[in-house]
């Protein structure tokens, strides 16, 4: 069982390092040396009433999906706190108490982590709720009432500081609501365009492909000389083949069951076809592209397949490279690179590095392309 400190000085240095601050996030940061020393800790938040039903979450310790995104109070593991059912929370293992993963809750930071022992104490300005400071323990039975009470002292010395960076971070997003719905607006655009060019796209596919195949198989088999049986079933399977490759780029069945570095492995073997071309997929991060949200992770591979085949189609390569990667702790990178001819200054088609670039923008993603012996599209975003 974990020790805590009484509070003393550390809290004085909160509060003095708390002064300095004009934003929640660093200013959480600053004191997160103090609270470790009272409180030892893999991971810390303030969970933090926003508008209406929903809160918003900042970290230290271990970034997660929490503070990437603003969260439903009904859906929030604390759930019980914000509503009023209890005044704290104390366990000695999340991952298998029903009031923080109970079903719909947003609880896969807890059970993806491991953050077993938490402890949860309400922050109030005047009397009134205005979040909830909470600590976790990838140890199992770390915490006990004696840590509810620290808690309980830190939060009051947050508080205060941190009530009123939150207040002005919400002032300055109702002062620019334009600019926000503009770029919504834009965001939304392009998605549609995207998603029509995509079924443009599909419906060509189908349309030059598998239709023509299919009227030229009728032809064949309705005509005087019908086609002998074992050519009919072989013509049959390259029809399918190409159909399920269609079906496999709109619905990435692969990328759900089997990850994301199998699903581009098995994307770049097919793009390749019997071409021969050195192809190499290397994941660096230990699956780390699985953690992410569903729906980032299916632009992310759209991506990918975008890049791939316009290596394998235009590049004229003798290689093609896959890396998955971190370049910093809280940072995942996907790159695509070919030794192929480049993109030249005025390519035939715009419309692949379109789709690219618009989905790297609607995931908050950093693009990088490069067209220097060869190409290299690399896009990077935060990840857990």
């Amino acid at each position: 069982m974990t020790t805590i400190p009484k509070p003393s000085d550390a809290l004085d240095r909160m509060a003095t390092r708390l002064a300095a601050r004009t934003d929640v996030t660093s200013a959480l940061e600053a004191v997160a040396d103090e609270i470790a020393e009272l409180i030892p800790f893999t991971h810390a938040d303030l969970c933090l009433l926003d508008r209406p039903g929903w809160v918003v979450s900042y970290e230290v310790g271990i970034r997660t999906r929490w503070s990437r995104a603003s969260g439903r109070i009904d859906l929030a593991p604390i759930r019980d706190l914000l509503i009023g059912q209890c005044d704290y929370m104390l366990t000695d293992d999340a991952t298998e108490d029903p009031r923080y993963t109970y079903p719909g809750a947003t609880c896969e930071p807890i059970l993806n982590h491991r953050l077993r022992s938490r402890v949860s104490v309400l922050m109030s300005v005047a009397g009134k709720t205005v979040g909830t400071l909470n600590i976790s323990h990838s140890a199992h039975g770390q915490y006990t009432t004696e840590t509810v009470n620290c808690a309980r002292a830190i939060a009051d010395v947050l508080t205060p500081c941190i009530h009123a960076l939150h207040g002005a971070e919400r002032a300055r997003r109702s002062a620019a609501p334009r600019d926000s719905d503009d770029g919504l607006r834009r965001g939304a655009l392009e998605l549609t365009q995207a998603l029509e060019q995509e079924r443009q796209r599909i419906g060509m596919d189908l349309h030059d492909q598998t239709l023509a195949e299919l009227s030229r198989l009728l032809r064949e088999v309705t005509g005087d000389t019908p086609l002998p049986r074992d050519d009919l079933a072989n013509r049959l399977n390259e029809t399918i083949s190409d159909l399920r490759r269609i079906i496999d780029t709109a619905v990435p069945t692969v990328l759900d069951l089997f990850g994301f570095a199998h699903a581009v492995r098995i994307h770049l073997e097919r793009a390749a076809g019997p071409t021969p071309i050195v192809l190499l997929v290397e994941d660096h991060t230990g699956g780390g592209a699985d953690l992410l949200a569903p729906l980032v992770r299916t632009a992310l591979f759209r991506i990918a397949q975008e890049a791939i085949n316009n290596a394998c189609r235009h590049s004229g390569a003798s290689r093609i490279e896959v890396t998955i990667d971190r370049p910093a702790p809280h940072r995942l990178c996907v790159a695509i690179s070919d030794n192929g001819c480049g993109i030249p200054a005025i390519p035939a088609r715009q419309s692949g590095l379109a789709h690219i670039r618009t989905r790297a923008r609607l995931i908050s993603a950093r693009l990088d392309i490069r067209s220097e012996s060869g190409t290299r599209v690399a896009v990077s975003l935060d990840a857990t």
